[in-house]
């Protein structure tokens, strides 16, 4: 007689799916084996065989071990340690990718794992005899796609030629154009803002300071990095201050010259990556944006609504609207379309570029007077000097030597009426002449080219050892970081602080301070007004105000 025994967590009449079980499902099942789930309840929690859960539990040891990318489900002997690290460290490239608004191409990224991995095979030679020839084959590419659930990757065979993107970049200038026109904006409130990497203490590769610092022990460029956020209106008579993101949030250097941060040319910000997140582009866009544009357009006389062009990035989602509070119902966003941003982005027409020669210009002159004025030598200054504090002051003087007609010619592609007539030709050769005076003088050997170099590389693709930097970086916060819910969490008390600083200063405007704020502040000055005091303040001015307002 056939048995109507049921293998225990298969339910019955229900037909089991056979799936391989990825690494990372492997190693939940031996935690949970580990914290007292039986074989059996194991088995009926992720509907599988007992035998099946045993075999896993048997091998116990060496899945534990395993250091494999996302969703490999088996160990083999073929599969080499180098290729493991080369797809982990080509999701770091991706993710950053994304982060920065980025469509990549399936030919980019299998490029881009050829170079990663023939940079892993130079640095770590095999000892075994293991074959490090890699083809990045279309096949390893749709198996990595599927383990990585990759996304934003425009395939083989999909539009995303030159052509295609140009033809794209057309059609929208015409629509931005007619948009601009019915809505009756003029270019004073036209904003366009993006975000740029600044390697902020590097210098020609060229130069002996260069070729010392790569052949220092231990050399970690991730450090020197930083991410700027740029904006300014069509009109180029309005700059907003930029954000800075930096890897720490209370440098040394800042201990040191008793920085007060509140009180910096930018407003400064910190997380492990470096890198804008929605929650910080939200608090820029709150507590530097808002305030700016409204003073502007109310002391030119204009109507208090502007236009904020940007990219499709993920830290400012197209959801940025419906988050933010209807206090600034004055602003309108609009996007550009994917893949347009090189040949739309008014920011990306030159302005970022411009402005990282302004800043090499502010640091040559910087460490050609420290040279001639003081007994330093440039090698002393470079190594033991100069620091963040020093980059922020520059930062703030390239950004302010930018020229209005810079800021308005970059919009000549997307929305050429806007633009003055003026011959821009000349200012940018002047920039780098003078850069490469200067670096003559102090004995460095570098040319025009050099700089040029130079300005590129802040955006150039990180290596692989950058890349392992970041990784671990990364690898240090995992379970620090915030969910979506505890970033919007996070952003609605950004509003909530805004929205009671502007019912405060009504209240002020209003009725005059209170006594006790008024004592406070004196005892106190330049100290932030608390939520507490806030809520206080409110209190004692509620009863004062007249009724009906």
């Amino acid at each position: 007689m056939a048995s109507n025994r049921v293998k225990s967590g298969v339910n019955v009449g229900e037909k089991r799916v056979l799936s391989k079980i990825d690494m990372k499902t492997k190693k939940e099942i031996i935690e949970n084996y580990r914290c007292g789930m039986r074989v059996t309840d194991l088995a009926k929690e992720y509907n599988k065989a007992q035998s099946t859960i045993s075999t896993i539990l048997k091998q116990k040891a060496a899945i534990k071990a395993a250091n494999v990318a996302r969703r490999v489900a088996m160990l083999t002997k073929q599969r080499p340690q180098v290729l493991e690290e080369m797809e982990k460290l080509l999701l770091v490239w991706l993710n950053e990718k994304q982060l920065a608004g980025y469509t990549v191409s399936e030919a980019v990224i299998r490029e881009k794992a050829k170079t990663i991995h023939g940079n892993l095979c130079q640095k770590y030679p095999s000892s075994s005899g293991e074959s490090h020839e890699f083809k990045a084959s279309r096949e390893w590419f749709e198996r990595f796609c599927k383990k990585n659930c990759t996304h934003n990757i425009v395939r083989h065979g999909e539009a995303a030629s030159s052509d295609t993107a140009a033809a794209a970049a057309e059609a929208f200038a015409k629509d931005f154009a007619k948009f601009v026109e019915a809505e009756g904006y003029v270019p004073q409130q036209v904003f366009n803002c993006d975000q740029t990497g600044l390697f902020w203490k590097k210098m020609p590769k060229r130069t002996y300071i260069t070729q010392e610092e790569m052949a220092m022990p231990g050399h970690k460029p991730m450090k020197d990095r930083l991410t700027l956020l740029l904006c300014a209106n069509a009109s180029g008579d309005l700059k907003i201050k930029p954000l800075v993101v930096y890897q720490y949030e209370n440098p040394r250097a800042f201990k040191q010259h008793n920085v007060n941060k509140t009180r910096l040319p930018v407003m400064w910000k910190a997380n492990t990556k470096g890198l804008v997140t929605r929650s910080l582009f939200l608090e820029w866009l709150h507590e530097a944006f808002v305030p700016a544009a409204r003073e502007y357009l109310s002391d030119n006389h204009l109507p208090e609504r502007c236009l904020l062009l940007m990219d499709n990035a993920l830290a400012h989602p197209p959801s940025l609207i419906d988050l933010m509070d209807n206090e600034y119902d004055f602003i309108e966003v609009k996007f550009l379309p994917p893949n347009t941003t090189p040949l739309l982005q008014p920011m990306d027409q030159q302005i970022i570029s411009i402005f990282k020669k302004l800043y090499t210009k502010g640091l040559f002159t910087r460490c050609f007077n420290v040279t001639e004025d003081t007994s330093l030598t440039l090698r002393e200054f470079w190594k033991n000097h100069f620091n963040i504090v020093h980059c922020l002051s520059l930062i703030d003087k390239a950004w302010e030597d930018v020229t209005y007609w810079t800021l308005n010619s970059a919009w000549k592609k997307l929305w050429p009426e806007c633009v003055a007539e003026r011959d821009f030709e000349g200012f940018e050769p002047s920039v780098v002449d003078e850069i490469v005076s200067m670096s003559n003088s102090m004995g460095l050997e570098v040319d025009s080219d050099d700089i040029e170099e130079l300005v590129k590389d802040h955006d150039e693709e990180l290596t692989a050892d950058e890349l392992v930097a970041l990784q671990n970086e990364q690898h240090k916060v995992l379970t620090e970081e915030q969910s979506l819910g505890e970033e919007d969490e996070s952003f609605r008390k950004v509003l909530m602080r805004r929205k009671r600083h502007v019912t405060l200063e009504r209240h002020l405007v209003t009725v005059g301070p209170p006594a006790k704020l008024i004592k406070k502040n004196q005892e106190t000055s330049d100290s932030e007004i608390t939520e507490d005091e806030i809520f206080e303040v409110e209190e004692i001015t509620r009863d004062k105000t007249p009724e009906g307002e």
